[in-house]
């Protein structure tokens, strides 16, 4: 099977690999920045736009929609059109969705626009990985994964550090200025410098797009929604049925649900699952304690990221150095089982310095489980489908992200209200930001604290369950068998 571009540079290693990575890396950087900068502008929505607590759950959840419901289409259709092409019409597309949502000054028109950011964004993230793994070969791989991942961490500080100094002295809209030039000159870079590839001969499976498309949609939207909407349940466990039905008949599926017999396939899909769970609680908790409950600014509560994104940008590269001796599954392990531990610093105090203390923790977990886990999922993919096994990484991803925040946001809530004394008006029993507005600040911080702490434990018990998983499942890749010495 022909694979491009990808042939000769596995024979001969592309002398522009490295500057390549770093395209691929500002690539990702556009979408972690946007992500973490929008979380930080959740206050600023509530007080310059007007926007409800509905209205932001939207905002978030649009996005989440339209980039989760079009990562297997959009790997899939990268795999045989080009994954530099997919990259360059994604990140324009994204580019221009947020130049959109600088203008807007309705709530119903940043959903819309953060839905047409989502599409771009399902564009370049299958890209960016599949790239890499045409690019750099086995001896280079880990290590360009290893800075790929350190890349997404780094970006969790920057955005909320940069978008946190526009937000202290510009409007809301200012931060999705950021994503403009990134990705303006991540453009640029990928015309210049990256060649393009592709699995030809490949057939385009419209059915396979449809029903993965509508059943991953439906699915996400049940589970970020958080109500047993029997519409949607059905209509997710149809269209995801009839998908798996489908490519187990297809000569050349979309997705090869092969891959899933794979015990460090399936293994290392999981893992990512729950551990995409744990960082979305992260971010979810401590960006509203930050600033709420401790009273920090913008840039001060993204700063004070700073000690997780370090830790864990440093383990990425011991992580990556000791997977060449120790293994992924040893790796994962132990990392997950580190967050676990994290989270139950947190679960156990309270305050900025013991805060941070859980951050260092959680970000050595996760430097060391996060490159050992993408490795073993992607050594498993066949290289044709590196575009679709990319997008599966992502959505896998996006799946843990999004039942983070319908899981934890649940816990967080029912504890909340549950904390807040019976006889305070709705809006305050509902959020904090609400409690706040209202001059109810002291009760609501107490009552959120309490939830972080239990929202914590929930944090620990899904690590050690991905520990456990990731131990019991994972197995070292098979060595080449040594050649039989010639008979004399």
């Amino acid at each position: 099977m022909s694979y491009g571009v990808r042939v000769d540079s596995n024979a001969v290693r592309d002398p522009r690999r490295w500057w390549i990575l770093v395209v691929l890396c500002l690539a990702l950087l556009v979408l972690v920045v946007d992500n973490t900068v929008l979380n930080l502008a959740i206050p600023s929505l509530n007080k310059e736009m007007g926007a409800t607590p509905s209205d932001i759950q939207w905002i978030i959840d649009a996005y989440v929609l339209a980039y989760a419901g079009l990562l297997l289409t959009s790997g899939s259709l990268s795999d045989k059109y080009g994954r530099r092409r997919f990259l360059i019409i994604g990140l324009a597309f994204f580019g221009g969705a947020s130049l959109v949502a600088v203008l807007v000054s309705e709530p119903w028109q940043l959903i819309a626009a953060r839905a047409l950011m989502g599409i771009g964004g399902s564009l370049v993230m299958p890209s960016t990985l599949s790239i890499l793994m045409t690019v750099f070969d086995e001896a280079e791989r880990r290590k360009a994964m290893a800075a790929w991942s350190a890349v997404a961490l780094v970006g969790m500080v920057s955005g909320p550090t940069i978008g946190g100094f526009m937000l202290e002295h510009y409007w809301w809209g200012s931060v999705f200025l950021l994503n403009i030039p990134i990705a303006a000159i991540a453009i640029v870079a990928a015309l210049v410098l990256m060649p393009e590839s592709r699995s030809g001969g490949r057939k385009i499976d419209p059915v396979g797009v449809v029903l993965s498309t509508v059943g991953l949609t439906a699915g996400v939207y049940v589970i970020i929604e958080r109500e047993w909407n029997v519409i949607g349940i059905a209509l997710a466990v149809v269209a995801l049925g009839a998908f798996v039905v489908w490519e187990r008949r297809q000569a050349q599926p979309m997705l090869p649900l092969h891959l899933f017999a794979n015990r460090n396939f399936s293994g290392a899909s999981f893992s990512i699952l729950l551990m995409a769970f744990g960082a979305g609680a992260v971010m979810l908790m401590l960006t509203q304690y930050l600033q709420f409950v401790l009273g920090y600014g913008e840039m001060q509560a993204g700063l004070a990221m700073l000690p997780y994104a370090v830790a864990a940008a440093i383990f990425n590269g011991v992580g990556a150095g000791l997977g060449k001796r120790v293994g992924n599954r040893a790796l994962v392990g132990a990392g997950l089982m580190v967050m676990a531990c994290g989270f139950v610093v947190m679960a156990l105090t309270t305050g900025f310095l013991p805060l941070a203390t859980g951050l260092v923790i959680m970000g050595m977990g996760a430097g060391l489980a996060g490159p050992s886990a993408y490795s073993s999922l992607m050594g498993a993919i066949p290289m044709e489908h590196a575009g679709v096994g990319s997008a599966l990484n992502d959505t896998v991803q996006q799946v843990g992200m999004a039942l983070s925040i319908a899981v934890l946001g649940s816990v967080l809530a029912g504890r909340y209200t549950s904390q807040m004394p019976a006889d305070l008006p709705a809006v305050a029993r509902e959020s904090i930001g609400g409690a706040h507005l209202a001059g109810f600040s002291e009760a609501a911080n107490q009552a959120f604290t309490s939830a972080m702490h239990l929202g914590s434990w929930v944090g620990a018990a899904f690590c050690v369950a991905a520990a456990l998983l990731a131990l019991s499942v994972l197995r070292p890749a098979p060595t080449p068998r040594a050649p039989e010495p010639a008979a004399v």
